[in-house]
């Protein structure tokens, strides 16, 4: 991607505005807030601590939770500002406003080094509006604007986006740089075969993904309770399984569409079914794709299991985005953890496309396994859909 770098900015005593992504999941613990994982956090540490090395002072930016466009205690950044001060063992300065003459007198005392952090800027309706006041209010703050807040880079906010107008210089950060190297730059020119794995639940989210990488897949591998949707699509019986009925057409041209261009696209041949949605439930596996009356489709069986770890063995590149099946319950897990452990054990290069398929790699205990695990949903899928993220657009072309 040829944007500016922060590698190749001066900041030694300057002011640089970093936006980064620490929508973190909390607990109330004793009346406090505690932080129950910070992947988030520890992910902008590389580019938070070459700023500080580099003599930059730091002004950061992030959004928590959905506070409405109005100040709301529960989603205050200031247990997160304690946190990032005993992870990087230095000061952090909380801003409890997030423009004007608060965060201003902070910044004005600050040395090269130094880090702020400004409270969540949702508390600004103009944030989410991309008001481009708040966007100039902000740019006061800064000289250098650096975006590392993948996970909300398909976001036009004033924090991701409107801000850049206004600053000399906006460059991506090292978690930017790494997500858009892995889902752009190594897709554009993938080892080969490249086989796609897409589940998840329904056809109609990722249908201009599937569109996009049928462009450049030799496989795709299709899982979870959108499988459901084809199978209903060529006529055959589903059950009570989760299916997109308005989207049957769809389903059929998507089908075609492989066709025309030479692409394996190979859908679950047996399922994994039960009468009922819960852990411990009786199930049993069909002998083909058809689905009894009153039954459901709650994983891929072990027919299906096989063929899709044949593909990923023999595969170059992997890209994975999404469930096979409902691997929050352990006995419809299965095969979400099989695909998982045979991209682990393979030679193939291996991108985890953010979401739900992120979460069960952790989970399973495989995360260090994978070439690379993208750290955004949403912004993961818009960018495979071959999509220009707002948050990206803004930055300095080198």
């Amino acid at each position: 991607m040829a944007k500016l770098s922060v590698r190749e900015l001066d900041v030694h005593g300057k002011r640089v505005l970093l936006r980064v992504d620490f929508n973190v999941p909390v607990e109330e613990k004793d009346g406090k807030q505690v932080i129950t994982d910070d992947t988030r956090i520890r992910e902008s540490l590389p580019t938070i601590n070459l700023l500080r090395e580099r003599g930059a002072k730091l002004i950061i930016m992030a959004h928590f939770g959905r506070p409405k466009g109005k100040p709301n205690p529960k989603y205050s950044l200031r247990a997160v500002a304690d946190y990032l001060h005993t992870i990087i063992n230095h000061p952090v300065a909380f801003s409890h406003d997030v423009i004007g003459a608060v965060p201003e007198e902070i910044i004005s005392h600050m040395k090269p080094g130094g880090v702020t952090l400004l409270e969540n800027v949702r508390f600004h309706a103009e944030e989410e509006a991309n008001d481009d006041g708040f966007s100039r209010e902000l740019a006061k703050l800064g000289d250098i604007y650096v975006n590392d807040a993948f996970g909300a880079a398909h976001r036009a906010h004033a924090s991701t986006a409107g801000v850049a107008k206004y600053v000399s210089q906006a460059a991506m950060g090292l978690l930017m740089e790494k997500e858009l190297k892995y889902l752009v730059d190594e897709l554009a020119n993938p080892a080969r075969p490249f086989v796609v794995i897409l589940g998840g639940a329904k056809v109609s989210t990722k249908i201009t993904v599937i569109k996009s990488l049928m462009e450049k897949a030799d496989t795709l591998l299709i899982g979870g309770a959108m499988a459901y949707t084809f199978s209903k699509a060529e006529g055959i019986e589903t059950g009570k399984s989760l299916v997109e009925s308005d989207k049957l057409d769809l389903a059929r041209e998507i089908l075609d569409l492989a066709k025309q261009k030479g692409v394996k696209f190979l859908l679950p041949v047996d399922a994994l079914i039960t009468q009922e949605f819960k852990a411990g439930a009786t199930t049993r596996t069909t002998s083909d794709r058809a689905i009894d009356e009153g039954w459901e489709g709650v994983d891929i069986g072990p027919k299906s299991i096989e063929i899709f770890k044949k593909e990923i063995e023999s595969a170059g590149t992997v890209l994975w985005n999404g469930p096979v099946g409902v691997f929050e319950i352990a006995d419809f897990a299965k095969g979400t953890r099989a695909l998982a452990e045979t991209i682990a054990q393979s030679k193939a290069k291996s991108i985890v496309g953010g979401g739900d398929s992120v979460t069960a790699v952790k989970q399973f205990g495989l995360a260090d396994k994978m070439t690379f695990i993208s750290t955004g949903g949403g912004a993961s899928l818009e960018l495979l859909e071959g999509r220009e993220l707002p948050g990206v657009a803004a930055l300095t072309s080198k």
